[in-house]
């Protein structure tokens, strides 16, 4: 992809300023204070919209050494590229927002592609992929203050529960701190849990219905409210009965893509019909679609989450 010009903008009315990807560098090196000045001033919107769904596009990946996708194992290395995909599905009728970590989150503001997003901070991203302390997922991003200080709309913990790792025990309780304190400022917490087990020297999510069924219901207990909590989970068989387990609202995430996108894209629909899905967040399905139609990928997706009223957003 070649570098794209971003022209932020408040309210509709023209910027002031176009930002490249190009420029980036020179930003942080000579006005670094536009970041926080960027954040104080960045339009905001509300969480959900009147049809009280969500479709996120999902960026974190990478600040957990997770790069890959499709069995590429360096697809997400360039961060220019991965900026100017993120940036074209920002710009999409029907995204709501993006998931990411403050690099990243910092490089779309100043670009302007955050203007009326919904921008949620990815907290814990200390479980490097394939590392022996993998599942010890220490919060190395956001904190719920840092959250609120620069006015993001929530944060994301990702929250894999290893029975035989006593990783697990500290993942989980950070992980429920990080709710508590989301809650005590009204910001949505959004939890991704997982069954997880070690496999052939890596660590697997277990993706069955009962395994699915048993994180929700540890997932749901965590911290002290639940008003604000929001649930991340896979698309898994038997979703009517594994969604029966809470009344949490959740979004779907993507996952690695595999198989043809239009049994992906089935899959979700299907599972959009169910009262408390709520939208979807996905990254690597979207971002980098087998025929690199960013924009192409992103209205399916928004179209299955939105219908008609996808433009709205």
């Amino acid at each position: 992809m070649t570098t794209t010009p971003v022209t932020p903008t408040t309210a509709g009315a023209p910027a002031k300023d176009t930002v490249r990807v190009a420029d980036l560098t020179e930003i942080r090196v000579r006005e670094p204070e536009r970041i926080a000045a960027a954040w104080a001033a960045r339009q905001r919107r509300p969480l959900v919209r009147e049809d009280g769904r969500m479709l996120l596009v999902a960026a974190d990946h990478p600040a957990r050494g997770a790069l890959g996708v499709r069995g590429a194992g360096t697809a997400m290395a360039s961060r220019s590229d991965l900026l100017e995909r993120l940036v074209t599905a920002l710009a999409r009728p029907g995204v709501d927002g993006v998931l990411g970590t403050p690099d990243i989150l910092d490089d779309l503001l100043l670009l302007g592609a955050l203007e009326g997003k919904v921008a949620i901070g990815s907290m814990n991203r200390g479980g490097l992929q394939g590392a022996r302390f993998e599942m010890d997922d220490r919060f190395t991003a956001y904190s719920a203050a840092e959250i609120a200080a620069r006015g993001l709309d929530g944060g994301k913990m990702l929250t894999r529960i290893c029975l035989d790792d006593p990783g697990t025990v500290a993942t989980l309780e950070a992980s429920a701190r990080a709710v508590t304190e989301l809650a005590e400022r009204q910001l949505m917490a959004m939890v991704e849990p997982f069954i997880s087990e070690r496999g052939r020297g890596r660590m697997v999510n277990q993706l069955d219905p009962d395994s699915t069924i048993k994180s929700i219901h540890i997932a749901a207990g965590l911290g002290a409210s639940s008003a604000y909590t929001w649930l991340k989970l896979p698309v898994v068989d038997e979703l009517d009965r594994v969604m029966d387990a809470t009344t949490l609202p959740t979004l779907l995430l993507g996952g690695d893509p595999q198989g043809d996108p239009q049994d992906t894209y089935a899959s979700w629909g299907h599972a959009l019909e169910l009262p408390a899905v709520r939208g979807l967040v996905v990254g690597r399905a979207l971002l980098f679609p087998p025929d690199g139609d960013v924009a192409a990928a992103v209205d399916i997706a928004a179209e299955l989450v939105h219908g008609t009223q996808g433009g709205a957003a």
